[in-house]
């Protein structure tokens, strides 16, 4: 694997609030074209991590590269190279209530590209919204007018507005029901596919994880303890490891083919 394969690094990351110590010596790489889970305790720190690669927490100490640029400068011009080059779907959407799903979905657009007509920014809206899987006169709702799976699409929608190669979800599929959640996860594998995306995916849906991630990164400790297939994560021995990946919500959701057969007689 060369440098070049690595879109995200993180080395030596350190965050505090207060005396509480989130992360302490933090390392981690993210390849170019994976679906990479990252999973922990409460608390352990995912979101602040996602938060801090983003440039929107400074850490206390530490080196983040996104993109081949240093994530934690101040110039301008470096900020806008990673904005305009990554997407990001909040836990909540985090979508504006006074806007129509269309008008969300223009935001970024009118924020980085303000040159583009009018009617070609609704035409790119519209394109964004069908391909978040969304019928074509979602365009015209507000976000109360939404269950909350569609809410979630029109999110991924506006996440998706400057063609980023870089995607990043926050706990996607919360608050989904099992077939939600489900076709939820098949939106984002296709959509990986087609687009050539990298994908930075905070979870705690052990479904989510076995059916699209390439590799999973497991914060505790306040550090990534492995960051691998999920076949080798199952078998690394740290207690947190062992109760969320063997415990009976996991046998639940692991694929049929890596359960142990029954013995005679169960």
């Amino acid at each position: 694997m060369t440098d070049e394969d690595i879109i995200i690094r993180v080395r030596g990351l350190v965050n505090r609030f207060g005396e509480q110590v989130v992360h302490d010596g933090l390392d981690l790489d993210v390849r170019r074209g994976e679906i990479l889970g990252v999973v922990g305790g409460s608390g352990a720190g995912k979101s602040v991590l996602m938060r801090s690669i983003l440039g929107l927490r400074i850490p206390d100490e530490g080196e983040i590269e996104v993109l081949g640029v240093d994530a934690r400068s101040e110039d301008d011009d470096v900020r806008l190279v990673i904005e305009r080059n990554t997407g990001v779907l909040f836990q909540d959407g985090a979508l504006f209530s006074s806007l129509t799903v269309g008008e969300n979905v223009q935001v970024p657009l009118k924020e980085h590209h303000p040159d583009v007509p009018d009617s070609l920014r609704y035409e790119l809206s519209l394109l964004k919204v069908k391909l978040a899987g969304l019928p074509a006169d979602a365009i015209e709702k507000l976000p109360s007018q939404l269950s909350g799976g569609m809410r979630k699409r029109a999110g991924l929608a506006r996440a998706l507005a400057l063609d980023p190669p870089l995607l990043f979800l926050d706990e996607p599929t919360a608050g989904l029901d099992p077939i939600g959640a489900a076709a939820f996860d098949e939106l984002i594998l296709t959509l990986q596919r087609a687009l050539g995306l990298t994908v930075f995916l905070v979870t705690h849906d052990l479904d989510t994880l076995y059916a699209i991630c390439d590799r999973v990164a497991v914060i505790a400790d306040r550090r990534v303890v492995i960051n691998a297939p999920i076949e080798e994560v199952e078998q690394f021995d740290h207690p947190w490891v062992r109760e969320y990946f063997h415990g009976p919500r996991a046998r639940a959701a692991r694929p049929a083919t890596t359960v142990p057969a029954p013995a005679p007689g169960v």
